[in-house]
């Protein structure tokens, strides 16, 4: 059956909105990537389809995103372009799973298994050749078979990715991996046919088998890094049970968790682990959330209270309805976070990539011209031709310019980083959260749910006529349809005494002011004192003890019934634990703490003296965050913190958003950095993790170029032999990779080792 374009994009691509009306942009995931080169390579093939405006391709979350012009090219061209110069795609709307990537994994270390067993024959072969002195006539045809399995066998698919590059212009890494291949082949093959004796034939064959296996041994390596580090933060997905009891009729039936529906019902019973994301419809208990919040106290569940897949259920047992699962679930999206960060780059990379895009052309006709020089040159001042000399130049140019230790030297580290920050419970969303952290000097902290609990209690009433269980019934009707803490409060406080609630309607949030509400018939108004002030109604009598509560550092909202005020409640709420310490350290590093809430000046002002902030911006609207942040701009790169709707717009406008986990969908949507849990010393971390993948990642730009800047022109004299400029090239290669681990090799020959162990099998045992 032939397939469909409709199942095509199901299956490859993804689309999203472009800036241009005119234009389509499509996502698609991309396998086989091996270093920047390979993004350049993307980038131009994909640049040359008559109306691409424009291509961005992500190396270390391997996607790319595409916008075109949907009347002059298709998306299926487009992906059939990819597979073409030898890339694999798959759903971007779906993470590889474990057994996918292991498989992976697998695969290419048997290729490298079988390509390390050629050089470990070839190597001492090529040195009995150069020492030994033994006259085996038969010694470089083995040198040469092994060359040719090499070339045409183990590495076929490097051969391939060649072709299809330059049959469109594109010099690349897989061009020049195959340049010094064949450059090897010709060079054994010219010592076999005419040259004179004592040519090292065998080590030209020996570099060609070399030049293989060492591209495959550095593919593998990016491969494992990239796959162990984006596997941290899928262990979350083992947090999540196989199956779930969903009701139906009054019976329960454990069903697999891909047949759980949105909208069933599902029984969880004390100490199990809750299978989806849905709301509790019956039953009490609390929720160990630790896995979201970084809390270690369990979270009281009753009716009506959301429930996060993966948290453990405590003493009661609860029914559930359904309202996320698979790929919506709060795990997935977390872990989608990860794999699908948007194809943006950090700066230092833009320049990597540019450099790289005249690099391949700049070696390659390098050692053309060495090889003229050597072979040409000397006949020109009337001298013989140097043929040796020739190849040896040409072929030490190809080796030493190989562009792999350019290629991974910032990619890699930036996704180390990622690994380091995930295993934390960091989420690093793009590549520029990486470069722009370590550089913010000021933070701008939401204060309600970020730097306190944001879980009000309410420790006054206030009547004017001296009923307080009415004004608390009231206000808690009239909030009874509100999401805001400081309703939900009101509410539980009124149900702890036993109050009766009223139904209410016409409900009406007024953004960052209080509610309104009908109640019994009549309008009923719950908001700050500054909206009651602003609305031209005096607070009379209340005005003496609402500013007594203030200046104790309480919420204080006041309830009217048609205009007239019935009395004042205040609320508290906790600063979380920990906070006043990170804060202290985030001072210490010269970075400004500010708060910004909409809360009055003098409760503000108490939470930021207790917390040593000196910077206050209090009574701010949630339309007003995002000019805060803006105003501040002025002064210093500024990151925000937030987890509320109100805070997307300020976090959208930071140079770097950091949203609280437990936060809403649009808050996590509109930041740049995720912070699972919800604590405040998390921020320390992550910027320790970006100025320390930063410094990684210009270390190994530095050391990739310096190898090359020396290696390159020392290989144009022809002095240096070509098995030895393959042993420096390796020994730079792998000295990029050692620093890429951040100083922790065991985290590469932990890796290394676990390969082919399923999750279900042990850990193997350290040596």
């Amino acid at each position: 059956m032939a397939t469909t374009a409709t199942e095509v994009k199901a299956q490859f691509w993804e689309e999203e909105r472009s800036a241009r009306s005119d234009r389509a942009r499509i996502r698609a995931k991309i396998g086989g990537l091996h270093c920047s080169l390979c993004t350049g390579t993307i980038e131009k093939a994909l640049g040359q389809h008559d109306g691409v405006d424009k291509v961005a391709v992500s190396l270390t979350h391997e996607q790319a995103l595409i916008e075109f012009d949907p009347q002059r090219t298709e998306p299926e061209e487009l992906l059939q372009t990819l597979k073409d110069i030898g890339y694999t795609i798959w759903d971007p709307r779906k993470t590889r799973t474990f057994e996918e990537e292991e498989a992976d994994l697998v695969r290419e270390r048997n290729r490298l298994i079988a390509a390390s067993a050629l050089s470990l024959v070839s190597i001492p072969l090529m040195f009995v050749e150069l020492f030994g002195d033994v006259g085996w006539a038969w010694l470089p045809w083995v040198l040469g078979a092994a060359a040719l399995v090499a070339v045409f066998g183990l590495a076929w698919h490097i051969l391939v990715m060649a072709l299809q590059s330059l049959r469109r212009g594109i010099l690349n890494q897989h061009v020049m991996v195959e340049a010094t291949a064949f450059a090897g082949i010709a060079g054994g093959i010219y010592g076999m046919t005419i040259a004179p004796a004592g040519f090292p034939t065998g080590g030209f064959f020996a570099v060609a088998v070399l030049a293989e296996n060492y591209h495959i041994f550095s593919e593998w390596l990016s491969l494992i890094v990239r796959t162990r580090s984006s596997q941290a933060v899928k262990r979350l997905l083992d947090l999540q049970p196989d199956t779930a009891r969903v009701i139906e009729d009054g019976d329960e039936r454990e069903v697999p968790i891909e047949e759980v529906s949105v909208g069933d019902h599902v029984r969880i019973r004390p100490g199990e682990r809750i299978p989806v994301d849905g709301v509790v419809r019956d039953g009490h208990s609390a929720v160990d959330e630790s896995l979201v919040t970084g809390e270690p106290v369990p979270v009281e569940k009753d009716a009506g209270a959301t429930v996060i897949g993966g948290s453990i259920n405590g003493f009661g047992t609860l029914a559930v309805e359904v309202n996320a699962v698979g790929q919506e679930s709060f795990l997935a999206q977390v872990i989608r976070h990860v794999e699908d960060a948007r194809a943006l780059k950090p700066g230092i990379l833009h320049l990597v990539d540019r450099v790289l895009q005249v690099y391949a052309p700049s070696v390659l006709i390098l050692a053309t011209l060495a090889f003229a020089f050597w072979s040409a040159g000397p006949a020109l001042v009337g001298g013989e031709a140097d043929v040796d000399r020739a190849v040896f130049a040409a072929l030490s140019v190809l080796v030493m310019g190989y562009p792999c230790a350019v290629g991974i030297a910032a990619p890699l580290a930036i996704v180390r980083g990622a690994g380091a920050a995930a295993e934390r419970g960091i989420l690093m969303r793009t590549g520029e959260a990486f470069q722009a952290f370590r550089q913010v000097r000021t933070i701008v902290l939401d204060k309600t749910g970020t730097l306190t609990e944001g879980r009000f209690t309410v420790r006054a009433v206030e009547a004017v006529d001296g009923d307080r269980d009415e004004v608390l019934a009231l206000a808690a009707s009239a909030e009874s349809s509100s999401e805001h803490p400081v309703g939900q409060a009101i509410v539980a406080a009124a149900l702890d005494g036993g109050l009766k609630l009223e139904h209410a309607g016409d409900f009406e949030a007024l953004s960052g002011r209080g509610i309104r509400a009908q109640v019994a018939g009549k309008r009923v108004t719950v908001g700050s004192p500054a909206f009651f002030g602003s609305s031209g109604l005096d607070l009379g009598a209340l005005a003496p003890r609402v500013d007594v509560l203030e200046s104790n550092g309480a919420t204080v909202v006041v309830v009217a019934r048609e205009d007239r005020l019935i009395g004042a409640i205040a609320l508290g709420d906790e600063v979380r634990d920990g906070t006043k310490e990170a804060i202290a350290q985030l001072r210490g590093r010269g970075i400004t703490p500010v708060m910004v809430t909409g809360d009055n000046e003098r409760a503000a002002r108490r939470v930021a003296n207790k917390l040593g902030i000196d910077e206050v911006r209090a009574g701010v609207l949630p339309a007003q965050k995002a000019d805060v942040v803006r105003e501040l701009q002025e002064r210093s790169r500024v990151a925000m913190v937030g987890d509320g709707i109100n805070d997307a717009p300020a976090l959208m406008q930071a140079d770097v958003g950091v949203a609280m986990g437990a936060g809403t969908d649009i808050a996590i949507e509109s930041s740049d950095i995720i912070i699972t849990g919800n604590r405040l010393e998390s921020l320390l971390v992550a910027i320790d993790i970006s100025s320390r993948s930063y410094a990684k990642t210009r270390q190994n730009v530095v050391l990739a170029f310096l190898f090359n800047a020396i290696g390159v022109p020392l290989a144009t004299t022809g002095l240096v032999y070509p098995v030895w400029a393959m042993v420096a090239m390796i020994a730079s290669v792998s000295r990029v990779f050692a620093n890429s681990l951040w100083g922790r090799l065991s985290l590469l020959t932990e890796a290394v080792r676990s390969v082919g162990h399923t999750r279900s099998d042990p850990a193997p045992e350290t040596a």
